[in-house]
């Protein structure tokens, strides 16, 4: 099994920045990917960005490219998220997921942190 515990998120007015953390325990060597989804009240839960072990394969939702980056401490066993220039439909639940062998929606997600409120003020 594995753990995640999230951490970050906040009330922010639009523009400013907000940094993600989540932190993995357990049988971490058995993760692939690790990333972040969001969701709106009313929306599907939909995937953000992701990151494979090695840092070598990194994805991002068209609509936060630029603006989101994502990276990992692998001697943390920790992802960050960080979010600059954040806009009002950037506000959402976000949680954190790990994956065994791929990330692409949240059906393949195989543990979840228990998500962090990101509220963006215009």
């Amino acid at each position: 099994q594995v753990q995640l515990v999230e951490s970050g998120g906040g009330l922010v007015q639009a523009g400013g920045s907000l940094r993600l953390s989540c932190a993995a325990s357990g049988r971490t060597f058995s993760i692939a990917y690790m990333g972040w989804f969001r969701q709106a009240p009313g929306k599907e839960r939909e995937l953000v960005t992701k990151i494979n072990w090695s840092g070598s394969t990194i994805y991002y939702i068209d609509s936060v490219k630029g603006r989101f980056t994502i990276s990992r401490d692998n001697a943390k066993n920790t992802v960050y998220l960080q979010m600059n220039s954040l806009k009002p439909e950037d506000t959402a639940v976000y949680y954190c997921a790990a994956a065994r062998v791929r990330l692409g929606s949240a059906y393949e997600a195989d543990y979840w942190g228990q998500g962090t409120q990101v509220t963006v003020s215009s």
